[in-house]
């Protein structure tokens, strides 16, 4: 049978020119066909429950004498391997490779990777062979078929049936699936499983799982060109031989996936920074990742697994310490910039990682090595597989750092959450499941350690960490009352839990409780701001983001909110120093300039607004805010003293500045084009320059108010757009009599008139009354003094025509 079939499956999806032959060429049974389509988009139980596999299950009831289950499917899947019918082996031998893919995805969901299964065998069996025996006789016969050299299976396991089954497929049944020839690599990965679940080695899974991996190395053609199945399959390889202590095979396995990635993987000194206050860069150890320069522009193929998306994948939680920052700073973060990695580099770099950490002492420098390789893994969150097995590797070597023991149990339980969360499909999960050696489910409970701590010994940080997992009050409450009510730790959390449910006076109670008894904590700060917000105690809220900036000097949000604050209070002035603060922050947080501009304009430091609006404008492409600027001018045409003493209007040239900038960015606003025209005077100035320029920006406004909609059936609006045209009408006026070409001068009035004219005309159609034929009483004067205005334009232009001939 052909490759091409074989290695999507064990890829776990097609490529677009695999999808294409397969409609085509390959699978030319509908059943089948059917049956790998569920298998490849993920949907497991479908391929299980389906009626073609039911049926090679149950059968005709010719082998319910056997009492043995294990017995009972493998004389049922020979029975039906062995077929009358030759023509349809091939069918009948994919038939049962998707059972075995299947069962072992679904196991590894089950027991890894989540989320949890609805499967139950009793939906497979012959109800004769479940009623010879209840559930429970025939689930201990299962778990003593699973035992293997004495070692018997792990209490917690999920539906081990799964994993029987496939055992009894690839042990029993394979000599019959000779065509399939990557097979043995699907055996490879039953033992990888069975393996995990049994309370020691086994030598017989040892024994099956070399002469699977000496099979699939006999399939050289698929190894040489599928690079990206390659370096899974040696990862693999490496993970059962460091499994059964052979060291030496696991380095050979895992130098020839580096070779194959063309990675350059180096642990290194580079000079960084690794606490809030430390002043000087010192030399901290990272790992260093480089492409080789042939390899550098490839990027993915597409035979490697799509990212999942990041909202998808377990939390990261932050460190969230007041002196060890989250990751270390360095000093030229350009140079060690990591190359954007695919599911089998990052799978590789955490492959280099395990074989480290079995083949180097428990010790301080391994464990800062080992969380050097953690660092650049989670740096490029994509893959669940790999996150997952990194961050519980993080989790392990931080839960005996007492800065790190809080993140360590709050990740923990971050990832067992994430099990039972079925918003990421189990086909992102399983994305290099296999060549990533993620621990089992049961392998990462924190409530247990807990309460097994507790057990131990009571104390208030152990509960506090409980009330974290369960969120439940009554053990910050213990916490608080075991520590003699000096718990700020206690009190903080029970306050985040209040605030989370919008509880918020009692959120803001615990909060001043716990800063009662440690005032440093910056985070408490903000959230008691926030809180106060919430219950519009603008004052508390003040104090809070006070403290805040007095900790964090340089925290752009609460110096921002601290400025909001500031503003509910009515203490502008003080609101406008808190945001300059803030800006010195950031200079690129649009919402601070947003702020700045407001109560810049709203105390009259208008030079400042102006300054804030161009800002703005480079931050936000589409930035307008009309009132805004119908102030500036109105405060620079009338020369209003600003706030600071000074005339407004000597900052008329920035002013025009801004508006030039404005209009050409928002040319069908009518507003902005009328404001424009009163910056030069509004066509009543004593320079005739400046009244061209108004008369130009006022045509503009009113062409623009004539092509907006909903405006001509309102009176009101219809009346505003009449007086700004008389205005516009006498300002031509105004500016035909100063020139001295009548030709000029003529050109002016018609191009008005005409706009008039069809004004004039709108105003008839639309507001004359049917009854009287006159035009409505709100829109009578208003049209009376606009074809006056025509009248005398066509006068004025009389006498420009007859002084031009």
């Amino acid at each position: 049978m052909s490759f091409s079939l074989e290695t999507p499956l064990l890829r776990g999806f097609l490529t677009g020119s695999e999808a294409t032959e397969w409609k085509q060429n390959i699978v030319t049974d509908a059943e089948t066909g059917s049956l790998l389509q569920s298998l490849l988009e993920g949907d497991f139980e479908a391929v299980l429950l389906s009626p073609q596999v039911k049926d090679v299950l149950s059968g005709d009831g010719s082998c319910l004498e056997e009492k043995d289950i294990e017995a009972y499917l493998e004389r049922r899947l020979l029975q039906y391997l062995t077929g009358d019918n030759d023509d349809q082996q091939p069918n009948r031998e994919l038939t049962v490779m998707a059972i075995t893919v299947s069962c072992l995805h679904l196991f590894a969901q089950s027991n890894w990777t989540g989320p949890p299964v609805s499967f139950n065998m009793c939906d497979l069996l012959r109800s004769a062979l479940l009623s010879s025996q209840n559930s429970q006789l025939l689930m201990d016969a299962i778990h003593s078929s699973l035992l293997l050299d004495g070692e018997s299976v792990y209490s917690l396991v999920v539906n081990p049936f799964l994993l029987l089954l496939a055992r009894v497929i690839l042990t029993k049944c394979s000599a019959k699936m000779e065509s399939l020839q990557l097979l043995p690599w699907w055996t490879l990965r039953y033992v990888n499983l069975h393996q995990q679940i049994l309370e020691a080695r086994s030598p017989e899974l040892l024994s099956l799982a070399q002469c699977s991996m000496d099979k699939v190395l006999k399939c050289q053609s698929v190894l040489s060109s599928q690079s990206s199945l390659a370096i899974q399959f040696h990862l693999e390889c490496a993970y059962i031989s460091l499994t059964y202590y052979e060291y030496q095979g696991a380095k050979e396995h895992i130098n020839r996936a580096k070779e194959l990635s063309g990675l350059h993987i180096n642990m290194t000194g580079a000079l960084g920074k690794r606490t809030r206050y430390q002043e000087k860069f010192l030399a901290q150890l990272i790992l260093e990742v480089k492409r080789q320069e042939d390899e550098a522009d490839e990027g993915v193929g597409e035979t490697s697994p799509t990212p999942t998306p990041k909202a998808s994948l377990p939390k990261d939680y932050d460190l969230d310490d007041d002196t060890v920052l989250d990751k270390i700073s360095l000093a030229e973060p350009d140079q060690y910039q990591l190359p954007d990695l695919s599911a089998e580099e990052q799978a590789l770099i955490l492959g280099i990682c395990t074989d480290f950490q079995k083949n180097n002492p428990v010790h301080k420098l391994t464990e800062e090595e080992l969380l050097a390789f953690t660092s650049c893994i989670l740096s490029q969150p994509k893959f669940w597989s790999v996150e997952v097995t990194a961050l519980c590797l993080r989790t392990k070597l931080e839960k005996g750092k007492s800065r790190c023991v809080e993140r360590a149990m709050m990740q923990t339980q971050a990832i067992v959450d994430h099990f039972e969360d079925k918003s990421c499909p189990v086909s992102e999960r399983l994305k290099v499941f296999y060549c990533c050696q993620v621990p089992p489910k049961w392998a990462v409970q924190a409530e247990e350690i807990v309460r097994r701590e507790l057990e131990k010994k009571q104390t208030p940080s152990l509960y506090c960490l409980l009330g974290d997992i369960l969120n439940d009050h009554q053990y910050y409450d213990q916490a608080w009352e075991l520590s003699g009510q000096r718990s700020a730790r206690a009190m903080r959390s029970k306050a985040l839990l209040h605030l989370r449910s919008k509880e918020f006076q009692q959120c803001v109670h615990c909060f001043e409780q716990s800063l009662k008894i440690n005032s440093m904590q910056l985070g408490v700060w903000f959230s008691l701001g926030c809180a106060y917000f919430s219950l519009e105690g603008y004052e508390g809220a003040a104090r809070a983001f006070q403290r805040c900036v007095g900790l964090e000097p340089d925290n752009a949000e609460a110096w921002n909110n601290l400025s909001t604050a500031y503003i509910r209070l009515q203490m502008k002035t003080k609101a406008f120093r808190t945001l300059q603060e803030a800006l010195k922050c950031n200079y690129e947080h649009w919402q601070i300039w947003e702020n700045f501009l407001v109560v810049s304009t709203d105390i009259g430091d208008f030079a400042e607004a102006i300054k804030a609006y161009n800002r703005l404008m480079d931050l936000r492409e589409n930035f307008k805010d009309v009132q805004i600027l119908q102030i500036l001018v109105r405060a620079v045409v009338e020369n209003l003293t600003d706030s600071q003493g000074a005339q407004a209007g000597s900052l008329m040239p920035k002013l025009k500045e801004l508006l030039g900038r404005v209009s050409a960015r928002h040319s069908s606003d009518a507003e902005i084009w009328w404001q424009y025209a009163l910056l030069y005077g509004g066509g009543r100035s004593s320079n005739p320059d400046d009244n061209e320029k108004a008369l130009q920006f006022l045509s503009k406004a009113h062409r623009c108010e004539i092509h907006a909609s909903s405006w001509e059936n309102d009176p009101a609006l219809f009346k505003e757009v009449i007086r700004r045209a008389i205005n516009m009408g006498e300002v031509s006026i105004s500016c035909s009599e100063k020139k001295s070409n009548p030709t000029t001068a003529l050109q002016i009035l018609s191009s008005t008139r005409l706009s008039l004219q069809s004004l004039a005309t709108k105003a008839k159609q639309i507001h004359t009354d049917v009854a009287t034929g006159e035009v409505h009483a709100d829109l009578q004067d208003s049209v009376a003094a606009l074809e006056q205005l025509i009248t005398e334009l066509q006068e004025l232009s009389g006498r420009f025509r007859n002084r031009s001939q």
